[in-house]
């Protein structure tokens, strides 16, 4: 079947990956250096990315990756980058710096998009985090492989456009098809950080469609799991008012829109636009994020256009 070569790729890469995340939060002492952004990265990120970069190049070396990390704060910390090197002992420092730097890639035609860890504080509270890998061609995502190992007992979610949602336990290696038609929670799924859209907007909007029990809180893009597997029936992530110029980054949302859209949700802009890959590391034609079941989509966009007016 079409993609399947792509996505045994990205479920090995994910899962040793994975178990590079794990041994870090249980076996290595280790803090965070902070980006320009101010957001939070850690050697679980380096090395993650640097495993999963690696193996994308080496199946399809002409193929780009778009990531989130460089390695441009390891050079600068030598302690760090000793640190990166003992969680891939078979490869010299050199090495992991230019497979960390193979995600510096630009958009193309067709692409690889990654984030090593989605979710770096949910990662350093041991809570929800999500190691996520997109294919992407003309636009599309293609193919979504997203490991999250704190979610439930561990799992993968896998997505192929048109072949449907694949739930693995990375447990037991037990499979299951998501289809969208077991009965969900009907309950809003929202980020931990409020920095991560605007929570009172969400909130209020999702009560105008009838969602009234308490929200689930997680973070990353395992709230994408949590729709497709019925946990939840809707995600927003609306920009705050005084930042309506803010575009969301395509690493942050590809492998979990195709995941849902597979498991027979919907996942569009918050003006009903289709997710728009094909341009920039950012959505920079799409306003905002919703995602759902499907069944509540249509009413959730005219509220927000009539809050919006």
């Amino acid at each position: 079947m079409q993609y399947m070569y792509e996505a045994n790729i990205a479920i090995a890469a994910a899962k040793r990956a994975s178990i590079l995340c794990k041994h870090v939060q249980h076996s290595v002492k280790f803090t965070s250096l902070n980006k320009p952004d101010q957001s939070p990265v850690t050697i679980a990120d380096f090395g993650a990315q640097a495993i999963i970069c690696k193996s994308i190049a080496e199946a399809f070396p002409n193929d780009a990756i778009v990531a989130e990390e460089s390695s441009s704060l390891l050079r600068q910390s030598v302690s760090q980058l000793r640190a990166v090197q003992r969680l891939i002992p078979d490869a010299t420092s050199d090495q992991i710096l230019d497979w960390i730097d193979l995600g510096q890639g630009k958009v193309r035609e067709r692409f690889w998009t990654l984030d090593p860890i989605d979710g770096t504080k949910g990662f350093l509270r041991k809570e929800q985090y999500a190691i996520a890998i997109a294919l992407i061609e003309s636009g599309e995502v293609k193919v979504g492989v997203m490991a999250c190992p704190a979610f439930e007992e561990g799992c993968l979610f896998v997505a192929i456009r048109e072949q449907g949602t694949r739930r693995i336990s990375l447990a037991t290696g037990e499979t299951q098809m998501l289809s969208g038609s077991d009965s969900p929670t009907f309950r809003l799924v929202e980020s931990i950080e409020t920095s991560h859209g605007d929570p009172e907007r969400q909130r209020a909007i999702a009560q105008s469609v009838g969602l009234t029990a308490p929200t689930l809180q997680m973070d990353s893009q395992a709230k994408y799991g949590a729709i497709a597997l019925g946990h939840a029936v809707l995600y927003m992530r609306l920009p705050w008012k005084e930042k309506l110029d803010y575009r969301e980054n395509i690493w942050d949302h590809a492998a979990g829109a195709i995941i849902v859209e597979e498991a027979g949700g919907r996942v569009t802009d918050m003006n009903g636009s289709a997710l728009n890959f094909a341009i920039a590391p950012q959505l920079v034609e799409n306003h905002g994020i919703i995602a759902s079941r499907g069944e509540l989509h249509a009413a959730v966009l005219a509220s927000i256009a009539q809050q919006m007016s």
